[in-house]
């Protein structure tokens, strides 16, 4: 009977659990791409055309023509001040200039007649060089008239303020019957058609600046909204603040106005690195790891592998050291991934357009990659997670069926 059950022992025993399958992962393979080396400043845009309107004659305003914000034309009329006191003078001058013009007419009539009379004997020469004098004075005083006129129509013409160039009306500061001075100002106009923009940079980052350098105006996305190149690098930095003035000009297609703060960029040079997802990178105690998978003893495996991290791009990083071209980097299933975890490959691809063509979105295990690689989010929503190591149990060989227990082994009893 001792052996009965020592039999039925041996052949109760649960079989041993097979080794789980490989863990399929998305893989990314690196490859050298353009790397800008940017740096991002606070920028003021300028004018290149701005006035503040000030009158060239004191008085009473009149009349305002335009309305703040109004597009003028050069030459369109502004404000009108109080004239009546200068056309009055213009109108007296005016007078003048007809009187001076009488006596220069009678003056060279009476010089006709008198040249007349010399000839035939009956003018004395005194009274010929008389007559010429006269005229000579008749002519002076004529030419004093007219510039009397000319004076006062150009003073007249201070009175109505007019658009120096075209461009756009900024605030009307004065109202009906307000009393201005030449120290008064009136409005502002400012052409918004060309703008600057000027940006102060360190002066360490200025040396590698050159008049070709490209600046992009940005969005509050980030979004480039203008591209230009610089114009100016000012020769001295500001004693200060140890900062660089640096300008560019640009044509204003996006509705950008005077005295506005943009977010601005300048791309100080262009070269090629490898670029890894954001997302693919694992931090441990603040050092950068990178899981690498490769091919080790005809397995492929899982490597840990420290990398120096660079700038900080649009969702990828720059890597400095640490991997080489054609290194492939897991990017999916990284909470679960451990050194030296068998791994099968389940796409691999060369990114052509960014390198987060098949990054995920998320730095979890199993997380839908952006678009990157068709039908994951299938694949990894019906594939069970492993965290650590442990194994969900239906990957168990054989654990959808209760194991018996060491409590439920009976001997064998015999027929009695």
């Amino acid at each position: 009977m001792l052996s009965l059950a020592a039999t039925g022992c041996s052949t109760s025993k649960a079989a041993p659990a097979e080794p789980p399958p490989p863990r399929e992962v998305d893989v990314v393979t690196l490859a050298p791409r353009a790397v800008r080396d940017t740096g991002e400043y606070l920028g003021s845009l300028i004018s290149r055309q701005s006035v503040t309107v000030l009158p060239q004659a004191a008085g009473y305003v009149r009349r305002i023509h335009v309305k703040p914000g109004q597009q003028v034309e050069e030459g369109t009329p502004l404000v009108q001040v109080d004239a009546r006191e200068e056309t009055a003078a213009l109108d007296s001058a005016q007078a003048q200039l007809s009187s001076a013009q009488v006596n220069l007419e009678l003056a060279r009539r009476t010089l006709a007649r008198t040249e007349a009379l010399n000839k035939e004997g009956l003018a004395s020469a005194q009274e010929l060089e008389s007559a010429r004098a006269q005229v000579d004075a008749a002519e002076a005083a004529s030419r004093s008239s007219a510039a009397q006129v000319t004076q006062r129509q150009v003073q007249l013409q201070f009175n109505l303020v007019r658009a120096p160039f075209a461009g756009t009306v900024g605030d009307v500061l004065v109202r009906l019957g307000d009393y201005v001075s030449a120290s008064t100002v009136l409005t502002s106009i400012a052409q918004a058609d060309v703008l600057e923009v000027s940006v102060a940079v360190p002066s360490p980052r200025a040396r590698a600046l050159k008049p070709d350098t490209a600046l992009e105006i940005l969005d509050a996305q980030g979004k480039v909204l203008l591209t230009s190149s610089v114009f100016f690098v000012a020769p001295q930095a500001d004693p200060r603040t140890q900062l660089v003035e640096v300008k560019a000009a640009f044509r204003n297609t996006v509705g950008l106005r005077p005295s506005e703060l943009v977010r601005a960029r300048l791309v100080y040079s262009v070269r090629d690195a490898l670029q890894i997802p954001a997302l693919a990178v694992v931090r441990q105690s603040g050092q950068p790891f990178a899981l690498v998978v490769r091919e080790k003893e005809g397995k492929t495996v899982v490597e840990r592998r420290p990398i120096t991290l660079g700038a900080l791009g649009e969702m990828t990083y720059v890597v400095e050291k640490g991997l080489q071209p054609g290194d492939l980097v897991a990017v999916s299933s990284l909470q679960a991934l451990r050194d030296g975890m068998p791994v099968k490959v389940k796409s691999a691809r060369s990114p052509e357009g960014s390198v987060l063509s098949s990054a995920p979105r998320q730095g979890i295990a199993d997380s839908q990659p952006p678009g990157g690689i068709p039908g994951t989010e299938a694949q990894t929503s019906a594939q069970p997670q492993r965290v650590a190591g442990v194994l969900p149990r239906g990957d168990i060989p054989g654990a959808g069926a209760q194991p018996q227990r060491a409590g439920d082994l009976r001997p064998l009893r015999s027929d009695r």
